[in-house]
This record gives C-alpha cells, structure tokens and sequence, in this order.
C-alpha cells in the first residue's frame, strides 16, 4: 500500500493527536488537547496518511539541553511517535523517523533525543540509552537519616506554583547536570500537567527551602488519601524535587517524609546518584529500582562530540558505524585539552574502539561507560586501553539526569 508523509497544518492538530493517542490505547479530553497544542510545533509534527486518515505519528520539542561542562545544545526531544494498530509492521514508523532525523539534521541540530515506550523500539534508529532513572518507594516510618544530619533552613508551604523560583533553582542545577533541559513556564506547566489516570486530579503542592542565602531548592508533590479503618494510610508522590544546595535537598527530603498522616512516600525520575541513598540509615527500605530513562541519538557525530566538555585531557579513535545516517559512518580522532575542551576530525588512524552510533550516544552524556559496553559485547576494543582511556574523558560526575518526561 502507498502512503503519504507530510508536517500536518495547523488546523490538523486535533485529529492528529487523536490519531497518536489512540496508537496507545488512550484518547485525549478537552484539556489534554490545549495542553499539548501549547508546545506543539506543527513544521516538527509528521504524520503518515492512508488516503484522509492519519495512521501514524511523530513529534519534536526544540528544547536546549545541557552536556557535560554546562553548555546547551539544541535538541529536538521526539515524542507522540505511534503507528495504528491497523497498520503496524508495515515501515511506517521506520519512515518517520527517518524525517525526523533528517529534518534534525537540516535544522543543525546535532542530537536527537527520547523516552522510549519499549527499549527494544529505538536501538535500530541508533538511539542509545543514555540516561537511567531511579525510582522508589519508602515507608515513612524508616526514613530515619544517618547520625549526625539534620534538617537546616525553613520550609515553606507556597499557595501558588513558585515558578519564579523553580526556574532559577533548575538553571543552577543544569548547569552541573548533563542531559536537563533549559526550563521556561510553558514548560513546567506542560509537564507538571501531564498526568493520566485516576491521580490526574490531585492537587500538586508546592514548598521550597530558605537557606542562609535565600531560597535554594523546591519539591513538587501530591498526596493520594487513603483511609482504611479509619486510620491514615495516605500516600505521598513527589514529583519533582531540586535544590542548589546539598543541605537544602536534605531538608526538603525531610519534610516530605514528615509530612503528617502519611504512610508512604514515592519518586520515580530521580538521578541514580540520588544522595537518599547515603543518606538513609535503611536505603534498602526505598526498594529502589533502576530503569532506562532518556535515549540520545547523535545526528552528527563530529558536531555533537565536539559541543561538550571531557573529564581530562587524552587522545581516543572511535570508529562509528551508522547503518541508519550514513554521514556518520567513519573514524572520529576526539582529542580533549587540559581545560576539557576537544577538537574532533575525521582520520584514517587505526580505531581504539569500534562500536555503533548507538553506542556513543549512550556514552555521550558519561553516565555510561565504555567499559560497560565492552562487557555487554558491545564495543571492539582496538588498543588494550582503549576503553580507559576513553572512560578517563567522557565520564562525568554528577550523574545525567533528565527529571521531566516528555
């Protein structure tokens, strides 16, 4: 069968977000419809076509995102990507994606990014899982802090969203965190309202912490009410909780396991370097687990390598192989200065590691490392230090961390 590809025009935007909701089983109501317009970009929103019907979709957000060293690059953050289920296993999706890689390209964007559905979906499109998120959930009861932390600062419950705050505590904290984007209010609010399900309509609360400097981190969250009995077995979600300040992040993490009537606390999104881990005299208590949270694809591999920041100075040859956007095919000499700065060109050297695009991209931001690819067979190493030595330039601390969905 012949199908049409195309951006829809504007005045197609409902009937397309019907059309990618519905490839997940759901369907949007009058707000969920407003919500999404107010980011929409209808020249990033292809659609497939069988004769008027739109049977396949895929959608980018031009968002800045931090690297290591704190530097912004523009990234086009796909999402809304789903083929109907009448239509599956016919290239569509396959399709798409390849316009929206290229239409990346064309823009000069030199990374794409994603939260996948399913992992098994995007590898083939040279995705690479970059960024990992900790989730977890604690009986209030074992929060006790290791001896000798106590909270500092105040508290304060806010009536409204303090976006102003929000805003400048989130530009401090990307600043240090690779893989954050660069957050205004049209896109705290978009993502603070992107809820489905029965908890779609709980209140979202706000509190934020007043250090000796002024006020230093905020937590979002909201509480589901559950009585039993007659006795309180309430459960907390926080939603998003950040701070400049290590003390200040304590204090917060405090007070929402403090919170009175509450059985349980919840996070999911959280960095796996999460301080609750040391910070906890129980950690085992937060049950954590661990799972695959923001997928980076590098559109083009000599650009994006050269936009961020190494960990030392050193000398490294990826051979990259790119069946998916042969630009990228080839030898890569990355060579970082003393000041983490790199220069990057294509070379007929012989490789120190050999792997796929999608292996660079999930070692991109450094929260993965090369040598953890080597042992899952993913990398050819092609000098017996290779791997080090390139781990010694592309790790990062802290962690990359990605707290918002989209």
């Amino acid at each position: 069968m012949t199908y049409t590809f195309r951006t829809i025009d504007p005045g197609e935007f409902e009937a397309y977000l019907r059309a990618g909701e519905l490839a997940f089983s759901s369907a949007p109501n009058a707000e969920d419809v407003e919500r999404e317009r107010s980011l929409h970009e209808p020249d990033r929103s292809f659609a497939a076509f069988d004769g008027d019907r739109i049977v396949g979709t895929s959608a980018a957000f031009s968002m800045p995102m931090s690297v290591p060293g704190g530097d912004d690059i523009p990234v086009g953050y796909l999402t809304l990507v789903g083929v109907a289920a009448t239509h599956r296993r016919r290239g569509i999706n396959t399709e798409l994606m390849r316009r929206q890689i290229d239409d990346a390209r064309a823009r000069g964007e030199t990374v794409s990014a994603l939260v996948a559905s399913e992992g098994g979906i995007y590898g083939r499109y040279g995705y690479g899982l970059a960024i990992f998120d900790l989730a977890f959930e604690i009986p209030n009861a074992r929060t006790a802090f290791v001896r000798g932390v106590e909270p500092t600062g105040e508290i304060m419950l806010t009536g409204d969203m303090p976006m102003r705050e929000i805003l400048a505590i989130n530009e401090v904290v990307r600043a240090e965190r690779p893989g954050m984007i660069a957050l205004d209010e049209k896109r705290y609010r978009y993502w603070i309202g992107h809820d489905h399900g029965p908890e779609k309509d709980l209140p979202k609360l706000f509190a934020v912490h007043e250090g000796v400097s002024g006020i230093d981190g905020y937590v979002a969250y909201r509480v589901k009410h559950s009585w039993p009995d007659g006795t309180p077995a309430n459960q907390l979600e926080v939603l998003d909780l950040q701070a400049t300040d290590p003390a200040a992040s304590a204090s917060l993490w405090r007070y929402v396991f403090d919170v009175d009537l509450v059985d349980r606390t919840s996070a999911w999104g959280r960095p796996v370097d999460e301080p609750l881990l040391h910070l906890l005299r129980e950690p085992r208590r937060l049950r954590a687990k661990l799972s695959d949270g923001v997928w980076i694809r590098l559109v083009d591999v000599e650009r994006a390598l050269a936009a961020r920041r190494y960990a030392s100075a050193g000398r490294v040859v990826l051979e990259v192989a790119d069946p998916f956007c042969a630009w990228n095919d080839g030898r890569f000499l990355v060579e970082a200065d003393d000041e983490g700065v790199a220069s990057v060109e294509r070379t007929d050297e012989e490789p120190d590691l050999s792997c796929s695009v999608t292996e660079v991209g999930a070692a991109y931001l450094g929260g993965t490392s090369f040598r953890q690819l080597r042992r899952a067979l993913r990398i050819r190493e092609g000098t017996p230090d290779g791997c080090a030595r390139a781990d010694a330039m592309f790790a990062w601390d802290p962690a990359p961390w990605s707290p918002f969905d989209y």
